[in-house]
């Protein structure tokens, strides 16, 4: 494998040991309460400390070397898995699930934030949005199995020796970096010592999203599209084993066709040359109909199609936000400036899974999901009408 295969290959392995545990949590709760809405809770305490946790860890990849953050991720996951499955089984109940899956969130955005910073100079020469699209075909990946693999663990084993299975899986991909860190060397400045309060950071990163052009406007739109991917999400389960009636197999081969067009787009980005604006515009629209779809299909094949146009495209979406961050945010303060945006595009798809907590079946549920796609259509349409004008008048 070259250098560049081990790179790749630990973050397909960190996010197949994540997808895992993403994919357990909303399908056992769901069995063991019959409840859309309990699912939509589960998501929320599932999905809130990952993005709360956003500015410290960016403000601690600011302070530290970020490869020992990441290795430290990795191990860290791995006993988190450990315990919370030997937890699970001494006491009981699905709480462990929730526990372990709320610190491995936190921990995964730190391993990314770190990666993130890191990133553009472990890969000099390279065109910025083929590196981002590389590396989030290899996350992809990791999806595309995760669902099948736990699916298939399931058949066989409780979900306890599970996760107990995907700490073997971070712990592989700590090699993996390992590894490849030996052989390539990089080099890379260490952060300055910094003697500020720990207020401080956040008082700049907030300062870039005030002042900096655009950073206001992708946080809006972030918000619109998490919106339609977290009541999606969280719904998922719940729609396909319950309304539509379909086995756990078929759910799991629905996330993994997610991934699967996921990668393909992601490919497709790597070897484009439209403009990364036009991206983003595209990107968010498409996310807005599959959100309609997903409300209004009558037919698990519509369903669907829906769900693959919302978690699809969002990755393009995605592209988008990341070359505008790597663009906009001054290097020196990224790591701390990326967390907050995070933090505040991303707080809306725990929100997203408390609405769903409120509704009182599939019908409730589809209407919540349909409300939220037109209004992200319909605020995303004019802001980026207003974006265009904006430049038509600097030109």
């Amino acid at each position: 494998m070259g250098r560049d295969g081990l790179f790749y290959g630990a973050q397909f392995l960190a996010r197949l040991a994540d997808q895992i545990l993403l994919f357990l949590v909303p399908l056992i709760v769901f069995q063991m309460t019959g409840s859309i809405g309990w699912s939509g809770v589960a998501f929320f305490i599932e999905t809130l400390p990952r993005y709360i946790a956003f500015p410290i860890v960016g403000i601690l990849t600011d302070r530290l070397p970020a490869y020992p953050l990441i290795r430290w991720s990795q191990g860290l996951r791995a006993l988190a898995c450990l315990l919370g499955s030997l937890g699970a089984v001494a006491v009981g109940g699905i709480v462990w699930l929730l526990l372990l899956s709320a610190i491995c969130g936190v921990l995964t955005m730190q391993a990314w934030i770190a990666r993130e910073a890191i990133l553009p100079k472990l890969f000099p020469g390279k065109r910025l949005e083929t590196i981002l699209s590389s590396t989030q075909i290899a996350d992809q990946l990791g999806i595309v199995l995760g669902p099948m693999v736990a699916a298939g663990m399931l058949m066989v084993i409780p979900w306890e020796a599970a996760v107990a299975a995907t700490a073997a899986l971070f712990l592989l991909a700590d090699q993996a970096m390992l590894m490849w860190w030996r052989r390539v060397k990089p080099v890379l400045e260490d952060p300055k010592p910094a003697a500020e309060a720990w207020f401080r950071p956040l008082q700049t990163a907030f300062g870039h999203i005030w002042t900096v052009p655009g950073l206001k406007l992708t946080i809006f739109l972030a918000v619109g599209v998490n919106l339609v991917l977290g009541v999606t999400l969280a719904t998922t389960a719940a729609l396909v084993t319950g309304a539509f009636a379909q086995s756990e197999t078929v759910f799991g081969l629905l996330q993994a066709a997610g991934a699967v067009a996921t990668v393909a787009i992601l490919a497709w980005i790597a070897r484009s040359t439209l403009a990364v604006e036009r991206m983003g515009a595209l990107g968010y629209g498409l996310i807005a109909v599959g959100g309609v779809l997903t409300a209004l299909a009558p037919h698990p094949a519509l369903y669907a199609l829906g769900y693959l146009l919302v978690v699809g495209f969002d990755k393009m979406f995605a592209v988008y936000m990341r070359s505008l961050r790597q663009r906009l945010i001054p290097t020196q303060d990224f790591g701390k400036t990326t967390g907050v945006m995070v933090m505040l595009n991303n707080l809306s798809q725990p929100l997203a899974g408390a609405l769903v907590g409120f509704t009182q079946g599939p019908a409730e549920a589809r209407s919540l999901i349909l409300a939220i796609s037109i209004a992200a259509m319909i605020s995303g349409a004019l802001a980026f009408i207003a974006v265009r004008r904006a430049a038509a008048q600097k030109a």
